[in-house]
């Protein structure tokens, strides 16, 4: 996945700074264009085409499982895609994917309801692929801990600031729910080609990153055959959970005003972004903290028992709100607070940490993109049970158990896995060869 160094000045400015200064820059850029990427994807979710059915079906269900189902296949062909990309190319696959899907949403708003849901399912197909490039150019670094919770902290306020945004272009501007993703996104347009821009000029690793996050490079179909087979229980496991991270994550993110409104906030626009502010600072500062851990198989650990935590912390705030102990407000903060705790980790440095500490030679994009192709599988199959398997639960009776299940699961899966990898290591340490390489 590694690019020769491109001569361009900011590169060679950039070789030549402080690794404080790097980091800022390389957190800066690869934040910005993934929270640009939002406005092409989330604004309509903050739409509730109230009244609106198809096939007897609530129109925005239809809208989220199509924009789901694209974004679904996108991983499960990023599986190779990203896995296999090769530097020269990630820039230009970025603002071609960004293109295409703003493009769907413009064609969203100028096709009569109900046939405009295919363009939101042709929307999701390109943004799918975006993580995978943005976090390429951070992955393997001394300091991809900061650089991941930085771009991972862009999704979390990203969400709610958009939806801000469209419903502020609804109010302020008049336009329609239909035409309002589109001009979020036009809005967003011009920082996302500077940040791409910024992006792209980041160095590769250097030799110091590889000696401690082992070298990446693409990982082909034999390579990663390999790579299940070496780690297939554990890995299951992971990904098992992550699907149900996932869903409970996408449900709170797109029935957000919903679960707003049932809560007494619904003319409060701002308590998408306000909400969302503590929880990204929070969780940048635990996982960038990690970077402190040197020994990788340390750091694993770590990242286990933090995960399992936030699945306990989502259970017992749900708890301490139905009893009355926590306000509204507090117990959303806590369940998401509890929730990305759990989550970033799988779309950043828990994978990037189990290939160092295992010395194994490839790519964290592989493992993210097989972890993130369930999840929204999951996802989409959440929604549908909602609908047709649970239509008499309100939003928010179907999040409160939901987010009992995840809390009980995720402890119970982290103490499994911790246990698997723990073990594993133990085993296969002697076999690490002379190249340092497993």
């Amino acid at each position: 996945m590694q690019r020769p160094v491109p001569e361009s000045p900011i590169t060679r400015w950039l070789q030549k700074q402080h690794s404080f200064v790097f980091v800022v820059y390389a957190i800066t850029a690869a934040f910005g264009a993934y929270f640009c990427m939002y406005a092409f994807r989330k604004p309509f979710s903050v739409a509730t085409f109230d009244g609106m059915t198809y096939a007897g079906v609530d129109y925005k269900i239809w809208l989220i499982v199509a924009q789901v189902i694209g974004y679904t296949l996108s991983k499960f062909s990023g599986i190779k895609v990203i896995s296999e990309l090769r530097g020269s190319r990630r820039v230009w696959l970025l603002l071609l994917f960004i293109g295409i899907a703003h493009a769907a949403l413009l064609l969203f708003a100028l096709t009569p309801v109900p046939y405009n849901i295919g363009f939101l399912f042709l929307n999701g197909i390109p943004l799918g692929m975006v993580w995978g490039i943005v976090f390429s150019y951070l992955e393997g670094r001394q300091f991809t801990e900061l650089l991941g919770a930085g771009l991972s902290a862009s999704f979390i306020v990203a969400s709610g600031a958009v939806k801000t945004m469209g419903k502020w272009v609804m109010t302020e501007w008049g336009v329609s729910q239909f035409l309002m993703p589109f001009v979020t996104g036009l809005l967003f347009l011009p920082p996302m080609l500077l940040f791409a821009f910024l992006l792209n000029q980041l160095p590769p690793p250097t030799p110091q990153d590889e000696a401690l996050r082992t070298h990446r490079q693409p990982m082909y179909s034999a390579e990663r055959h390999h790579f299940f087979k070496l780690f297939a229980p554990g890995f299951i496991l992971l990904v098992g959970f992550y699907i149900l991270l996932t869903a409970f994550r996408d449900f709170r993110d797109n029935f957000a005003a919903e679960l707003w409104t049932a809560l007494g906030y619904g003319n409060a626009p701002y308590i998408f972004t306000a909400s969302e502010i503590p929880i990204a600072i929070a969780v940048l500062i635990i996982l960038g903290a990690t970077m402190l851990i040197k020994n990788n198989m340390h750091a694993l650990i770590t990242y286990h028992f933090l995960i399992g935590g936030g699945a306990a912390l989502v259970g017992i705030s749900t708890w301490l709100y139905q009893v009355g102990i926590l306000h509204p407000a507090a117990w959303m903060v806590l369940t998401g607070f509890g929730l990305y705790v759990g989550y970033v980790p799988f779309g950043c440095v828990l994978f990037d940490r189990l290939i160092a500490a295992f010395k194994y030679t490839g790519t964290s994009g592989f493992m993210i993109y097989v972890a993130d192709a369930f999840g929204y599988l999951g996802s989409v199959g959440v929604l549908l049970y909602k609908n047709f398997g649970q239509p008499q639960l309100s939003w928010l009776q179907f999040f409160i158990a939901s987010g009992y299940v995840l809390s009980a699961v995720g402890v119970v899966a982290m103490l499994v896995s911790v246990w698997f990898f723990y073990g594993k290591h133990l085993k296969t340490t002697s076999l690490i060869g002379k190249n340092g390489e497993l």
